[in-house]
């Protein structure tokens, strides 16, 4: 009989034990999954720090920017390391520099044969968040793929199809490659194949919002899995050009301002050209009446985006999940409208290299603190994933560091210069080389006729860069030029090869060595 009760009756005991332990199991993983913060990266395009209304620099109205900045840390010293699209966004991505990430140059199809696109085995954030237990998504412009050219023609395609196998783990998908008509956006969502562009009858960041609003609501319990927390990275087109296809209502703030009013740093000219960059096709020149027709729907365009972040933050709270997102503002890079006599970016000015940065965390960071780190694109996946708690599958060849206890304990070493680039399509030893610390910008170009310059510029005396003193103060410029060949020694650039063979090392030598 005693056999028998222990046959019987022991066994389904021990089974109801072990079933047990499997559910508490079970449900301390999705509980320990949960807790770890949600993280929502938006990213507008062509957006200078300057513009946002908080920093009291631009007449920008942008309430909802200015409130999150209030309610998290703002860094006011964010650069953007190259200021262009494309090999900002390869930054971002995979925490290496574009030599690294094989994304010299904007993607299209001029630049397929280099091969200028996002790598399949370039171990990604994304990939880093999906393997440790994230849903990931992305709505928005990409932008970092170049397509194949098409066959006896000369068009140029911008608008690039990622198949799915190559987004690095990213299981929502809302974007494209590049696409300017804001008012008409079409998007690849999620299983379509590269014929199945859908095309919107809708302002893109409004379009986008509403798009994401459902994302984080999953009404439905079918955009994402409920159990794993979320990363989304949006990156909006506008205040991007083209200058128009803005909804009239972000004009109404603008439309009695004359250009003059809006257009008011101090470095703004429209009636020079700037002949000092005449040698450099990265910014548009010879364009001095832009500023003046192209300023007000620029700034309606950044009223916008700033209604619709806010639209976004809205649901958050109304989901109680606000506490324990972590939500970034920043950009890919700025714009320089007028400033210096020029149009766009891609050069080291602050309105081309100084972008937004924003970083609010309720469970995390304490509201309301404005931080002057010196904060680079690559530094952002090191940091991010460490704030979120990840550990595993980080590659150890990033070129950025974890600032993590610098955010969010003030503790650490705080990064004294951050680098500036600019790198010819396919040649990566070419271009332009700078550094930017916390008091100062140094630049060395090198042109396509081998001719070495230098731009030196004290940007607390001179906060609009309007002196280049590389030529008058040289105990300066030989301090900042030894910081940077001793930075770029360390990042392993090919470009001091190049650089060198120009100018071979002197006196400046003695100085690299004492720093050294």
């Amino acid at each position: 009989m005693r056999v028998s009760i222990y046959t019987e009756r022991f066994p389904y005991f021990y089974l109801q034990v072990l079933v047990f332990i499997l559910m508490v199991s079970c449900s301390f993983r999705v509980e320990i999954e949960m807790d770890r913060p949600n993280l929502l990266f938006i990213f507008p395009d062509q957006f200078r720090n300057a513009s946002i209304g908080i920093n009291g620099e631009d007449p920008v109205q942008t309430p909802n920017l200015d409130r999150l900045a209030r309610e998290g840390m703002i860094i006011s010293n964010a650069i953007s390391n190259y200021p262009l699209c494309s090999p900002y966004r390869g930054m971002l991505m995979t925490g290496k520099l574009p030599y690294n990430n094989s994304i010299l140059s904007n993607c299209n199809s001029n630049r397929f044969k280099y091969n200028n696109t996002w790598q399949k085995d370039d171990i990604s954030i994304s990939d880093v968040l999906v393997k440790n237990g994230y849903d990931a998504g992305f709505v928005g412009k990409l932008h970092l793929t170049s397509p194949a050219p098409i066959l006896g023609k000369d068009t140029v395609i911008w608008n690039a199809y990622t198949p799915k196998e190559e987004r690095h783990g990213f299981n929502f998908w809302y974007s494209y490659g590049t696409f300017n008509q804001h008012n008409q956006p079409r998007y690849w969502i999620n299983d379509a194949e590269e014929d199945d562009l859908v095309i919107f009858d809708e302002w893109s960041p409004k379009h986008e919002a509403d798009v994401i609003i459902d994302y984080i609501e999953n009404e439905s319990d079918q955009i994402r899995d409920h159990t794993k927390p979320f990363a989304l990275f949006w990156a909006l087109n506008p205040p991007h050009p083209p200058y128009q296809y803005v909804p009239e209502k972000y004009l109404e703030p603008y439309n009695d301002k004359t250009y003059e009013e809006l257009l008011v740093r101090d470095n703004v000219d429209l009636q020079v050209v700037n002949q000092e960059l005449s040698f450099h096709d990265g910014a548009s020149r010879n364009l001095l009446h832009l500023p003046k027709e192209h300023v007000h729907n620029h700034f309606a365009m950044i009223t916008g985006i700033d209604e619709q972040i806010g639209r976004v933050v809205e649901v958050l709270k109304e989901h109680e999940m606000e506490k324990n997102t972590i939500v970034i503002i920043t950009s890919d890079h700025g714009e320089m409208m007028g400033s210096h006599g020029l149009m766009s970016k891609n050069v080291w000015y602050e309105e081309s290299i100084n972008i937004p940065f924003i970083i609010k965390w309720p469970k995390a960071i304490k509201p309301n603190q404005r931080k002057d780190y010196l904060i680079s694109v690559t530094d952002l996946m090191p940091t991010l994933l460490a704030m979120m708690g990840i550990e595993e599958g980080i590659p150890n060849d990033l070129d950025g560091q974890n600032l993590s206890s610098l955010i969010l304990h003030g503790k650490g070493d705080e990064p004294q210069e951050a680098l500036y680039y600019f790198i010819e399509e396919g040649k990566p030893s070419s271009g332009f080389r700078g550094i930017r610390t916390h008091t100062n910008t140094f630049v060395i170009t090198i042109d396509n006729d081998g001719m070495v310059r230098e731009f030196l510029y004290d940007n607390v005396k001179d906060i609009y860069q309007k002196k280049n003193i590389a030529k008058t103060e040289i105990e300066l410029r030989n301090q900042l030029h030894a910081l940077l060949i001793k930075a770029l020694n360390e990042k392993k650039d090919p470009w001091l090869g190049r650089y060198h063979a120009l100018n071979p090392p002197s006196i400046n030598s003695v100085i690299e060595k004492s720093i050294n």
